[in-house]
């Protein structure tokens, strides 16, 4: 008999809703294999939830939450962009948004958390509006930061309600300024993470692996065209600024001046407001980034087109 631990029945009562003692059984059935467990409870019809667990969810909503010098994002996904704009999964990611802010970002304690006015946990919940709204969905990723002395802007692109879109931005500021000026550029420098897509805030924090293999790319690339061996690596370094210029967030053009760095903009904002600003940490989600996409119901709408 297999040994079932904690950690697998509370992944699978996670995933299905099932009752804590009906997960136990179903991973000892199935000799401790997940998929086959769920199987399981949905043959015994235990779980409205079981079924649509293995389907894959990548639509839903970002939902972001920032107060004074703290700030969250929240990503909860569905099956289809139709249930993103029901309002019953609005409410439910609204208030996982702010969940989330009490669990400080971290994805376990938002999940174990009360839901209001359910005597439910947050996860309980969600298998509670899986079997009511039909779709496979689950709470993917939430992130918290903070400013020590500042402000946390937040910014949603593609909203369908205050808060919750398909890219969810925080911005931390610190800086003794004025906490209103600081919103309104903290809100600002948001927009242009949301368009402009950074992956780094500094160059000191640019991913070490990241940059070896563009170097290693652009010494390659440099060397085929035929370049003197004597000049590559000043062709190599030109690329490693443009590499900057494009991932590094301080070092991109603002969008709302292009001829100014994000650094630059920073450094005239503290002029202007009498204090240094300084951009300590930004997050950045957008809606199914990294998600495999299951394109199967495209290809049987194009199959059925095809058949007449």
């Amino acid at each position: 008999m297999a040994d079932i631990s904690a950690t697998a029945v509370k992944e699978l009562r996670e995933k299905t809703g099932a009752g804590m003692m009906d997960c136990k059984k179903a991973l000892t059935e199935a000799g401790g294999d997940m998929e086959a467990a769920i199987d399981w409870l949905r043959k015994k019809g235990l779980s409205a939830a079981a079924r649509k667990a293995g389907r894959v969810a990548a639509e839903g909503l970002v939902a972001v939450s920032a107060s004074g010098n703290r700030g969250t994002a929240v990503e909860v996904n569905a099956e289809t962009d139709f249930v993103g704009r029901n309002e019953q999964f609005q409410g439910f990611v609204r208030n996982v948004g702010e969940a989330a802010q009490d669990a400080g970002g971290d994805l376990e304690r938002l999940k174990a958390a009360a839901y209001p006015g359910t005597g439910r946990t947050v996860q309980e919940e969600l298998a509670h509006l899986i079997a009511t709204i039909g779709e496979n969905m689950n709470i993917r990723r939430a992130r918290q930061i903070t400013a020590g002395e500042g402000v946390v802007a937040a910014y949603t692109h593609n909203a369908v309600a205050p808060n919750l879109g398909k890219i969810g931005v925080l911005v931390a500021l610190e800086s003794k300024a004025g906490p209103e000026k600081l919103q309104d550029l903290g809100r600002k420098l948001a927009m242009h993470v949301a368009a402009a897509r950074p992956e780094f805030l500094s160059i000191e924090s640019v991913d070490t692996g990241a940059l070896e293999r563009e170097r290693a790319v652009a010494t390659e690339q440099a060397r085929q065209s035929g370049k003197p061996e004597a000049v590559i690596p000043r062709i190599v370094e030109g690329r490693i600024r443009k590499y900057y210029e494009e991932t590094v967030l301080l070092e991109q053009a603002f969008v709302m001046d292009p001829g100014s760095r994000v650094r630059q903009v920073l450094e005239k904002a503290g002029a202007e407001l009498g204090a240094p600003v300084v951009l300590s940490g930004f997050v950045r989600f957008q809606l199914g980034e990294g998600i495999e996409k299951d394109n199967g119901d495209d290809f049987a709408a194009e199959v059925a087109k095809l058949a007449g």
